[in-house]
C-alpha cells in the first residue's frame, strides 16, 4: 500500500495522540505557527482533559480514543507524544492509516521494536520523523558549522557528564512518573534526557565503530538505573566518554559538553544556551534565545518533509543509532539495521 498523501495534500493537518505536557509549549502550539500546517484534533484517554487541551488551544476537535483520531478524514499526520512503550502501536496504526508520523524521542522502548517500526515504514511507503528537535535549533547548527570550519583541527576527544539530583527540574513532573519506570519509558531519566544528547553527538560524528558502558542503581528511589557511563569511538579514532548520573546533589549539578580539537575546544550545555570557543588563536562566546515553543523549527522542517519541499530531518534509521547507544550502555545488546 502506497501512501499517496504528499501528491495530493498542501497543508499538513495534524493530530495529537498524548496531548499531555510536552505538547502544552514545547510542541503543541507550534504546529499552528509554521506554514502550511494546522492543529486540527487531539486525543487522551481521560476525556475532560483532551477537552480542557482542545477548548485553552483552540482546537477544532478532540477524542478518548486513538482510534477515532486516526479514522478522521480531516487528520493526515499524527504526533505521537504519549510515553515510549505505546509509541510503536501507535505508529504502526497511523502509518497502516497511511497517516505521516511524528514520534517522539525515544522512538521506542529499545531496539528490537525500532526495527519493527523501520520494516513498518518500509512496509507502508510512509513518511516518519522522530523528535530529535535539537538539530533544528540555531545553538546546535552552530556547533556544526564551527566544526566545519576546522578551527579547532583533528578532533582528540569528547567529554560529556550530566549530573542531577533525582527530582530534576529538567524533567516534566506529571502525577504519574512514567520516565523511572523501565517498562513505560525503557529506562531511567537516562531515557528521557540522553537521546537529546546521543542524537547531537552521532549527527554531528557519524555513527560510533565501537560501544561500551556499564549503569549502576545506585539509589532506592525508582526500579531504573540512576547511573550510566559510557565509552564510544568514532571514525578517525575520535574518543568519547558520557557520564550521567540522577542521584547528585543539588551543589554537584552539571550540565557540560566539550569537544577538544588539536587547537582547542568547544563548550556547552545541551539543555543551556551558550557556546564557548576557545583556541590558540580566539575566544569567543556565542549566546543563543530558543525558541518560544523549542520544536518548531523542526516542526517546521518536519512539514517541508511531509510535503516533499526537503529531506527527513531525523529518519528512523537515525534514531535507531542513539537508542542503539543507549541501550549498549545500560547492558543491553546491539543490532544492525
Amino acid at each position: 500500500m502506497e501512501n499517496k498523501t504528499a501528491e495530493v495534500d498542501h497543508i499538513i493537518s495534524w493530530g495529537i495522540i498524548g496531548c499531555g505536557n510536552v505538547t502544552e509549549n514545547k510542541s503543541g502550539p507550534a504546529f499552528n505557527k509554521v506554514n502550511d500546517s494546522r492543529l486540527q484534533a487531539v486525543m487522551r484517554r481521560d476525556g475532560d482533559k483532551a477537552a480542557d487541551y482542545a477548548k485553552r488551544h483552540g482546537v477544532p476537535f478532540w477524542y478518548s480514543e486513538a482510534e477515532a483520531l486516526l479514522n478522521d478524514p480531516s487528520v493526515n499526520a499524527i504526533y505521537i507524544a504519549t510515553p515510549p512503550v505505546f509509541h510503536e502501536a501507535y505508529a504502526i496504526a497511523a502509518l497502516k492509516k497511511g497517516k505521516y508520523v511524528y514520534v517522539e524521542k525515544p522512538v521506542t522502548t529499545d531496539i528490537a521494536a525500532c526495527l519493527r517500526l523501520a520494516d513498518a515504514v518500509r512496509q507502508f511507503r510512509g513518511k516518519l520523523t522522530v523528535a530529535h528537535y535539537r538539530r533544528a535549533l540555531p545553538m546546535f547548527i552552530q556547533i556544526k558549522n564551527l566544526l566545519a570550519g576546522n578551527l579547532l583541527g583533528k578532533i582528540k576527544a569528547i567529554q560529556l557528564n550530566l549530573f542531577q539530583p533525582h527530582e530534576s527540574s529538567m524533567i516534566a513532573n506529571t502525577a504519574f512518573n512514567w520516565r523511572v519506570i523501565p517498562e513505560y519509558s525503557g529506562g531511567g531519566l537516562f531515557y528521557d534526557l540522553a537521546p537529546h544528547q546521543l542524537d547531537i553527538i552521532i549527527d554531528l560524528f557519524g555513527a560510533p565503530i565501537n560501544i561500551k558502558g556499564l549503569s549502576a542503581h545506585q539509589s532506592s528511589f525508582y526500579p531504573a538505573e540512576d547511573a550510566v557511563s559510557g565509552i564510544l569511538s568514532f571514525k578517525n579514532e575520535i574518543l568519547f566518554t558520557g557520564n550521567w548520573n540522577f542521584n547528585m546533589p543539588e551543589f554537584l549539578k552539571e550540565d557540560s559538553c566539550r569537544i577538544i580539537g588539536e587547537n582547542g575546544y568547544i563548550q556547552f550545555a545541551f539543555f543551556g544556551n551558550e557556546i564557548q570557543l576557545v583556541t590558540d588563536k580566539v575566544k569567543e562566546v556565542f549566546q543563543f534565545q530558543h525558541p518560544q515553543h523549542i520544536q518548531q523549527p523542526m516542526i517546521g522542517k518536519v512539514v517541508n518533509y511531509f510535503l516533499g519541499k526537503e529531506e527527513n530531518p531525523c529518519s528512523i534509521e537515525e534514531a535507531f543509532k542513539s537508542l542503539q547507544v543507549m541501550e549498549a550502555f545500560v547492558g543491553g545488546r546491539q543490532e544492525a539495521i
